[in-house]
Order: structure tokens, then sequence, then C-alpha cells
């Protein structure tokens, strides 16, 4: 991946100094998506579009639709995409659930010059999504917003409460931030064979397009229907949820490819290696002998690969439109 020398984000926040220590113990379930309990962020009310959208989910799991009938939606151009909103109310959700053994903290010593380069790679990757972002989002009625990231090591404390290195990484809408410990990278590469820099990178585009669903509205609505189902239909709902995130770091890597021809052969290879080694399926076979598909929170690893192929492939936000596919 061609990365050396191109712009870093100034959106980097470094807390590794902080540490992870008097955090206790971290929350179950992982990274990915981080939510405070009863809150969120709120957005306004919900589009003609996402009305039939939203009224398609609630009578697909059996939620009495008049629960929608309150509140009001974002500015943009609600016919350009599916207004729908992803829940604020579980922290059990994850978009890269890592099982980890615990840590200690790590406190005011030195970096290694392996780990400051895997700082720069971080910053520019960043860089990259937002200039693909603030470029491709105003054309679906939505100015981008950056987010910023934040290296952390062990724990840290985030507006969506405390994050542990053993969740792996996460987005907090909350305060509009992704949250990193960079040693995720060595699991990543080590424990679950998914190594390379568009691995590596697949993984900030996939926290980045939480980001993007906040952005578009998607997040609030999802919650008016989650919140009143199922323990299974929410993982249902949440999966549809993530592997849009999938699909939308496709479209990030097109856009990319696309204007700096940042991917050398091979590396898209090396993405949908890493999506496909994070499927709920083979992180159960792999930590608990057997799988569990009505427990799933972020979708198989052919459903990952399939999604973020699509949005490689086409670099159409409307073609990630999950909440209303027949088949995932």
């Amino acid at each position: 991946m061609r990365w050396r020398g191109e712009r870093e984000s100034e959106n980097v926040e470094d807390r590794r100094d902080e540490g992870g220590g008097g955090f206790g113990s971290p929350f179950p379930g992982g990274g990915g998506l981080r939510f405070p309990s009863g809150g969120g962020a709120r957005g306004g009310g919900i589009g003609i579009v996402g009305l039939l959208i939203l009224l398609g989910l609630m009578f697909f799991f059996g939620v009495d639709p008049r629960v929608i009938m309150q509140g009001g939606g974002p500015g943009g151009d609600e016919a350009n995409f599916p207004d729908i909103r992803l829940p604020q109310s579980r922290p059990d959700t994850t978009g890269f659930p890592v099982p980890r053994q615990p840590q200690g903290p790590d406190l005011q010593r030195p970096r290694s010059a392996s780990e400051d380069d895997l700082r720069k790679f971080v910053s520019v990757v960043l860089a990259e999504t937002e200039d693909v972002w603030s470029n491709l989002l105003p054309q679906y009625g939505q100015r981008y917003s950056d987010p910023k990231l934040v290296l952390f090591s062990g724990g840290v404390r985030s507006a969506c409460g405390v994050g542990m290195a053993q969740m792996g990484p996460f987005y907090c809408p909350q305060d509009e931030r992704v949250y990193i410990d960079l040693s995720f990278y060595k699991e990543l590469k080590d424990r679950f064979n998914a190594p390379g820099d568009a691995a590596q990178a697949y993984v900030i585009a996939h926290e980045v397009g939480h980001h993007v669903q906040k952005l578009l509205g998607i997040m609030d609505q999802v919650e008016s229907a989650r919140q009143r189902v199922s323990e299974r239909q929410g993982n249902a709902i949440q999966v549809r949820v993530e592997l849009q995130a999938d699909c939308f770091a496709g479209v990030w890597a097109n856009k990319a490819q696309e204007a700096k021809n940042i991917f050398e052969p091979g590396d898209i290879e090396s993405a949908l290696n890493a999506a496909s080694a994070i499927g709920d399926d083979r992180i159960q076979k792999q930590t608990q002998g057997y799988v569990v598909p009505d427990s799933f929170t972020h979708g198989s690893s052919a459903q990952r690969v399939r999604w973020f192929k699509r949005g490689y492939q086409t670099g159409d936000l409307r073609q990630c439109d999950t909440f209303n596919a027949d088949d995932l």
C-alpha cells in the first residue's frame, strides 16, 4: 500500500501514556461501536424514505409501527440514501469482537521506531478517509465532519464509557471518535493471520464507516426499532449495521484508489482476508468450538467479504443498503 510521504491527519489524539490501569473489568462484547446507556446523539426526524424502510424493518421483526410516529430527521437529500440510524443503548455492539487477554498499563515508556511508524501510518489512512468522504458525502446531501482518532494503551475513557484493549477498536458516536490500541494490529496479524497495510487500513475505514452512518442519520432510526425487539432480533439488525460499515469501507477503498492509486497488487485481497478473519462464525469457532448464528452481531466471514467487495466494486453508497437486502 502506497502511503509514505502522504499527508498525515491532524485529528489524531495520542493518549497512550494515560495507560489502562484502574478501569476494572472490560464491558461484555467488544469494540466497534459503543453507546452510553439510555442516551445518544439526537438527530431530528425520519424522512419519507427512512419511514418506509423503518416500517419494513418493524413489520419484519413484528414491532408495532406506531412507535416511530415521533421525532424528526437530519437535513440532506433523503431521496439519495436510506435514512436508517443505529441504536444508542447497547454497550455490547462491536465491530471487531476479538477476545484478548487482559494487559497491564504501559505508562510513560519510550516509543519504538515501529510504533512511531505505525502511528504515522494510521494518521495517513485517517487523512485518506477525510479526503474521500469530504468529497463524496455532499453528493448524498450531507456535509462531512472529520472524526477524531484516539490512540490508547490498555484502556481509555470515552463519552460512551470505558474502552479496553481487549474489546478491539471502536467508534463512539457520542464524541465522534474512533478508538484504537495499536496492539490490535499485532493480534490481527499473529492470531488471525491477516497481515498487511491494507488489512490495517480496512480496520480504520470500517470504524470511520460508522461515523458516516451517524452523519447520514442511520444510527438513530435503527435505535427506534432495536430497542423494542428481542435480543435475537436486535442482533440481526446489528449485523446489517456492521455489514453496511464494511460496505462503506469498500466504497472508501474504491474512491481512494481512483484518486491516488494507493493500493498495490494483493492489497485488496489483504483487506478481504481481514474482513473474513473477523467474521462472527470464524471467531466463535475459534473461541468456543461451535457457531451460534442467532448470536451474530457483525456477520459471517462470507458476508463481511461480500459487502466490502460490493462497496469496492461499485463505489456507490446506495449499493450499501443492507437494511433492504433479502440476502446478506
